[in-house]
């Protein structure tokens, strides 16, 4: 027979609601882990007094009563399970289980039994249902009644408000059985009573949640939260966790106490008492109770005369009598030294706190995460400025915490920290072997501190390697660089003014046409270099040969396909982290027939650019060719103007010449087109007739 068995999807009723959780059956006891507040209940086999089997609303459940009078009900078991249940308590607890049915008679009379914390109403042997009194909140009697009131649980839909007794009169010697039953109640219910002084009491501490300054009355069984406004008594049962957290500006502390149920205002709940204490204050403390008291209750925890700080003062105290560990932060340090990380939840500027067992954030809203209830953490590009990032958690039902405005510097400590966890992390994708080291069943608030685990310094390594690589081998030409004062001969070859006034130099007779040029060659100039980076863009030719690419590239496309084969689902991150590391595993003969390819690929593209650039010099020749048939077109028509212009000024008649004299508006006609071979016409024209010069119109005349 197995040592354990476990059980999945089990819910325990607490308080009216039924929580689910983990169930674990070992030689040692039972363990049951609560999936929302990660509470362990751990029931140890010599305190096991009774097994009971029934039928319930969802399926079979398990009732376990311990010797001390605790009762345990463990619901959502299929009747299949009865026998290896059976078997398992007879060999290893050495108890029958027991099967009992409820009563479903619907009658509303019987017998009520009181055993240990339970008062069960039966009829006959079988029972109808069972009231756990530590759920009464409230007892009043009446004449023959007895009204019960219990605590609300926010968690139901539906709450059981009061349950009413009638007890009928007896005659059995004088003594009221009204008053016995309420005082069966009262005994095992949990009703908060201030009866007698407080242990000790602080005085104006100050409240981030709930808000305020309160003084704390120190009870027994209970914390008395007492302010201007408001009082609040908390049973030191509903405390699940305590914290104490450095603030950044290292001179004040957190105490952080969580609750379960919490504590109500309203409309408004408070699951988290935080409280804020500044380092230099101290207190003296002297507990109400004598010396031997003390001794036999906190068995050397407290002393009755205590002086320190103050906020190790509450601390001590609140750990002694809620008997739970206090969480601090472990091995994580931020960039500042500090150990939390500056950030925003929702509306609000915080602090996180990385912890050995999970992130608490204070503190409005204050929220605590486990990491066992984490289903993967995700790092994402902050929203307004690329000087931040946002550090996003969602857990395992589907909630999502997303911290905010986080410093760019505090990426690689916290990547660190949550890699050494081995949370799954979404950038990454799903990693193998990423699965968490801890114990499912261990209570969350029982923090080991392990050494901070050592940062994987051969990982970078290889990144660094697969990057160097991938930017030797990029197999893309890269953009020309623009150098405006390397260039700027070439751009005055073609603006400069000197230029401009050599094309006009054919006729200088006006001093508006000598201007002009200069006026035009002014504003070119201050716009040379916009002009000349499109020119330096339009250089790269898409027909060039591209480069060849390193060993490594040639292998990676080679592989890629294989890679991803080999490991489904891998990210492209991942796929080039794995090359690298398989690149580097290789023998050296292997690569050496890589290297032979990307010498061979290099070797083909040093002579494809050879044929390259000597296509490309005769296109050179061509373009130089077409220059000087442009600027000798624009020289032509340049002498033309200043021809026309000296016959215009002349007095004799142009009768003679309009054959062959050519306008002023044929010529600028004739700038206008664009078009290459009417340039070319325009030219030969002018060449065949040129316009006569003055004794030619003279001799016309005559």
């Amino acid at each position: 027979m197995a040592d354990t068995l476990e059980f999945n999807e089990i819910y325990q009723e607490v308080k009216g609601s039924m929580n689910d959780g983990r169930l674990r059956l070992s030689r040692q006891g039972v363990i049951f882990k609560n999936s929302k507040t990660g509470k362990v209940d751990n029931i140890q086999a010599s305190e096991l007094a009774e097994g009971v089997w029934r039928r319930v609303a969802l399926g079979h459940g398990l009732k376990l009563l311990t010797k001390n009078g605790h009762v345990y009900k463990y619901d959502g078991f299929r009747e299949s399970e009865f026998d290896k249940l059976s078997d398992f308590f007879k060999a290893h607890y050495c108890l029958e289980l027991a099967e009992k049915d409820l009563c479903v008679k619907g009658w509303n009379w019987g017998t009520v039994r009181f055993g240990g914390q339970l008062l069960s109403f039966d009829i006959g042997e079988q029972p109808v249902f069972e009231i756990p009194l530590s759920n009464v909140s409230q007892c009043t009697t009446g004449k023959n009644e007895v009204t019960l009131e219990f605590h609300q649980n926010d968690d139901a839909e539906v709450s059981l408000m009061e349950v009413r007794f009638y007890v009928p009169p007896t005659q059995e010697d004088g003594v009221d059985p009204v008053e016995a039953f309420a005082q069966n109640v009262l005994s095992k219910a949990d009703v908060i009573q201030a009866t007698g002084d407080a242990i000790c009491i602080f005085r104006e501490l100050q409240c981030l949640t709930p808000r305020g300054r309160y003084d704390i009355r120190i009870y027994p069984t209970f914390l008395h939260l007492h302010g201007k406004t408001f009082d609040y008594k908390i049973p030191y049962t509903t405390v699940l966790r305590l914290f104490l957290l450095p603030h950044k500006d290292q001179r004040q502390m957190f105490f952080v106490i969580s609750l379960d149920p919490p504590i109500k205002q309203g409309q408004t709940r408070y699951h988290f008492l935080i409280l804020l204490f500044s380092k230099d204050e101290d207190i003296s403390l002297t507990l109400n109770m004598n010396e031997e008291e003390v001794e036999k209750r906190f068995e050397g925890r407290l002393t009755k005369n205590m002086s320190g700080s103050l906020y190790e003062m509450v601390s001590r105290v609140m750990k002694a009598l809620v008997n739970r560990k206090i969480t601090v932060p472990g091995n994580f340090q931020g960039h500042s030294g500090a150990q939390c990380i500056t950030c925003s939840y929702k509306a609000s500027s915080g602090l996180l706190y990385p912890l050995e067992r999970g992130f608490i954030y204070v503190h409005k809203p204050p929220v605590h995460i486990r990491f066992d209830e984490i289903s993967f953490v995700n790092f994402a590009r902050g929203t307004t400025t690329t000087r931040s990032f946002d550090f996003e958690i969602e857990t395992k039902q589907g909630t999502q915490y997303t911290f905010s405005s986080i410093e760019r510097e505090e990426y690689g400590k916290l990547f660190d920290f949550v890699n050494a966890k081995k949370l799954n992390i979404k950038n990454r994708g799903l990693k193998e072997g990423m699965k968490q080291s801890y114990d499912e069943y261990a209570d969350s608030d029982e923090d080991q501190h392990d050494a901070y685990l050592e940062r994987m310094k051969e990982e970078g390594k290889i990144r660094e390697e697969n990057a160097n690589d991938s930017s030797d081998g990029s197999g893309e030409e890269t953009d020309e660089s623009f150098n405006p004062g390397e260039e700027d001969d070439d751009v005055a070859e073609e603006f400069d003014s000197n230029a401009s006034a050599s094309s006009s130099s054919g006729d200088g007779d006006s001093d508006r046409d000598d201007k002009k040029p200069a006026k035009k060659a002014k504003i070119v100039k201050d716009r040379k270099p916009r002009k000349k980076q499109p020119e330096s863009k339009k250089g790269k030719d898409p027909n060039a040969p591209k480069r060849p690419m390193s060993a490594y590239m040639l292998w990676l496309n080679a592989s890629r396909e294989k890679i991803k084969s080999d490991h489904p689902g891998i990210s492209i991150t991942d796929l080039s982290k794995k090359a690298g590391e398989l690149w580097k595993a290789m023998s050296k003969e292997k690569k050496e027939e890589w290297d032979r390819k990307a010498e061979d690929a290099r070797r083909d593209y040093e002579k494809a650019m050879k044929e390259y650039s000597k296509g490309d010099s005769h296109r050179g020749e061509r373009s130089k060719k077409k220059k000087k048939k442009q600027e000798k077109l624009v020289k032509g028509k340049g002498d033309k103007k200043g021809t026309t212009s000296k016959s215009a000024s002349s007095k004799s008649p142009a009768k003679g010449t309009s054959d062959s004299f050519k306008s002023k508006e044929f010529v600028s006609s004739d700038e206008s087109s664009s078009a290459e071979s009417k340039k070319e016409d325009s030219e030969d024209e002018g060449a065949a007739s040129p316009p006569p010069s003055s004794e030619d119109s003279a001799s016309g005349s005559d």
